[in-house]
């Protein structure tokens, strides 16, 4: 059986310039000295790694649990508050693909913000399965454990499958479980050319993203 799998930040949702102002606000609030490099290093990274490296490599005081805590609680609140923004072609491309295929979402984001983001996003009823590094052990992209584990899940072989991904990490990710990748890179930090050729196909917008060329990856 294939499958479709979506990442949710940058890919799905526009939070991954969230994530990074929430974790510099707090590192501000600590009076500690934000390193460009880290900023980079976190995307993809399980909850617990990337609360480890705030600790570890930032230097922001706390235990890891402390920080995971904050930073998510922050982000919640935000969530909930202002709402989430998506990316152009998100919600629509879910839907063209969703009566095609089964879909799971695959997400370095902890479980309560996925869930908070596929029930804002209004595609709850499409998303079979939805994952987050965090309920595997931590083990964050870009290991293939996310990718694999979900596909076990949907009943699917990941060879046949095929992943939606915006990061260096996910489409390393997604390209090591063996499924055929589709980039969508963003302005945020965007893969370097030997990253995207690790994906099948590379668009500019989820507003690219149809039966057609879903079917195309599969085939390649």
């Amino acid at each position: 059986m294939s499958v479709v799998v979506f990442d949710m930040d940058g890919t799905l949702t526009d939070t991954e310039a969230l994530w990074d102002t929430v974790r510099r606000e707090i590192a501000a609030a600590e009076g500690v000295p934000w390193p460009e490099s880290a900023t980079p290093a976190m995307m993809g990274m399980s909850t617990q790694q990337w609360a480890t490296y705030l600790v570890d490599v930032v230097g922001l005081p706390g235990t890891a649990e402390q920080l995971a805590d904050r930073v998510i609680d922050t982000m919640a609140h935000h969530y909930r508050e202002d709402g989430i923004k998506t990316l152009p072609g998100a919600v629509e491309s879910v839907r063209r693909i969703g009566d095609q295929w089964r879909l799971g979402v695959a997400s370095s984001s902890p479980r309560v913000l996925i869930d908070i983001a596929i029930e804002q996003l209004g595609i709850g009823d499409l998303i079979e399965q939805r994952l987050s590094t965090a309920e595997i052990g931590g083990v964050g992209k870009p290991a293939p454990d996310v990718y694999l584990e979900i596909c076990r899940r949907l009943g699917a072989d990941p060879r046949r499958s095929v992943a939606v991904e915006d990061a260096p990490a996910g489409i390393r990710s997604a390209h090591a479980a063996g499924m055929a990748v589709i980039a969508v890179p963003p302005h945020f930090h965007p893969p370097t050319a030997d990253v995207l050729a690790l994906a099948t196909v590379v668009i500019d917008s989820l507003e690219q993203l149809d039966v057609a060329l879903v079917e195309s990856v599969m085939e390649a």
